[in-house]
């Protein structure tokens, strides 16, 4: 049976450039519709955190004014249903992603807060990565991309072609401007070969064992491109 791992950030705010705490955690779209997808199709999927903290979704992900009453009703459900999974996560410390067929890192603003720079998440990431296992970060997921660094102090994912949340989009959405980073330019500065489709429309980007999906929209196009790659 497929087994995938969901790594979900246990940050619940975003540390500005100016030192204050924007509310944060997993966006829900991201999570949800991956994970629904994914148990649909059959697949066993496990969830972990840093910690083994139970992650808190972005309340900016539950706004109806933001993604629609209907989608707040349906991602409110779901979680309801799931809520056991999401109390008790695997600890990201104990975790061998080699154990998985498939890694998949929803984003939020909760990544730039800590998956960025969590060393379990970069060894994860490392040894999956060198074992041919598929890596499908979304949106601001990409960001734990960063923690892979190898011995000499390098980026383990230099050179290679992906997508993330671009700067566009976070401009649009007005968190830009008081950001400590921008996630798109984080990652062409570090050696990313970076692409970008339209501003909030789907866009997947694949890269051997790496799918990259830009933002919220680009998670069921990701979900299904992971679950074509491992077909």
């Amino acid at each position: 049976m497929t087994k995938i791992l969901i790594v979900l950030s246990a940050a619940n705010t975003w540390t500005r450039a100016d030192g204050s705490k924007y509310e944060s955690g997993v966006w829900a779209e991201e999570f949800v519709v991956m994970d629904e997808k994914f148990l649909a199709e059959g697949c066993t999927v496990d969830i972990a955190t840093p910690g083994g903290v139970a992650p808190k979704i972005d309340p900016h992900s539950m706004n109806p004014d933001v993604v629609g009453q209907e989608n707040v009703d349906h991602f409110s459900r779901y979680l309801d249903t799931i809520a056991d999974r999401l109390t008790s996560p695997l600890v990201l410390a104990d975790v061998d992603g080699r154990r998985y067929d498939a890694i998949v890192i929803p984003g939020g603003h909760g990544p730039v807060e800590d998956l960025y720079k969590d060393a379990d998440m970069g060894r994860i990431l490392i040894e999956a990565d060198r074992a041919g296992i598929l890596i499908a970060p979304v949106c601001h997921g990409q960001a734990a991309l960063l923690a892979t660094r190898e011995p000499d102090g390098s980026w383990a994912f230099a050179g290679r072609a992906m997508t993330s949340f671009s700067d566009e989009e976070e401009v649009e959405l007005g968190t830009a401007d008081n950001a400590p980073w921008l996630l798109a330019d984080t990652l062409r500065k570090s050696g990313a070969r970076y692409e970008k489709g339209p501003n909030w429309g789907a866009y997947v980007v694949r890269d051997g064992n790496l799918l990259t999906g830009q933002n919220p929209a680009s998670s069921l196009p990701l979900a299904e491109a992971v679950l074509a790659a491992l077909r």
